[in-house]
């Protein structure tokens, strides 16, 4: 048999050797391009982030500093600074003053329900009558209408021109940042009442930002 035969087998058998070997190639390329194109993009993991709740409640401004020296119900004086954090509800009254004493149960029953590490109730006693101006007489109007929460002495309404106040009683609620949410003006009803609940309780439920 002709050697030109079997050298002419072998170079075809080398070939078809080289031809598998480059499929077998380009297969595995296919495959590797492929795979990679079907994963997807790595992406960060989403910190978890706080929710803030947004009460509902105009924003006022910012609540005026109380300016008295004297209190009663409270071994030193309170400043509203010292207060950030909490829920504020600060009261304009006069003891003798109809409409104040009305309002105080209402007050009362915040103090006693919400009082806590987020809640505080201070109210700031302006006199209207020169009697109302005697601080053992505010004293003794504390005692007998069990009113324990502090209450600030104002005869020289400092805190009253601050606030530019004009009427008794009238209750502000201040925010954990220190601003003015919410202004009542006269004694509460039922149905203003719950008007009062809901804000306390919707800037109770309120984020720091």
């Amino acid at each position: 048999m002709d050697n030109r035969i079997f050298s002419s087998n072998g170079r075809l058998r080398r070939f078809r050797h080289v031809v598998i070997l480059i499929s077998g190639c380009l297969l595995l390329a296919a495959c590797s391009v492929t795979h990679s194109a079907e994963l997807p993009a790595a992406t960060a993991v989403p910190t978890p982030t706080e929710t803030r709740m947004k009460a509902d409640l105009p924003d006022l401004g910012l609540a005026p500093e109380f300016k008295n020296d004297t209190w009663l119900n409270t071994d030193a004086p309170i400043r509203l600074a010292a207060l950030r954090g909490k829920v504020v509800l600060l009261e304009f009254w006069t003891f003798a003053c109809i409409n104040c004493q009305r309002t105080t149960p209402w007050i009362k029953q915040w103090h006693e329900q919400y009082a806590g590490d987020d809640f505080a109730v201070v109210t700031i006693h302006y006199p209207e009558f020169s009697f109302e101006r005697d601080i053992d007489n505010v004293a003794n109007a504390l005692q007998e209408n069990g009113i324990t929460y502090p209450v600030a002495i104002d005869n020289e309404r400092l805190t009253w021109d601050a606030y530019g106040q004009r009427y008794w009683p009238t209750t502000y609620l201040i925010d954990k940042n220190g601003r003015i949410r919410y202004v009542h003006i006269g004694e509460f009803t039922r149905g203003s009442d719950k008007e009062a609940v809901a804000a306390i309780e919707a800037l109770l439920a309120e984020g720091i930002p």
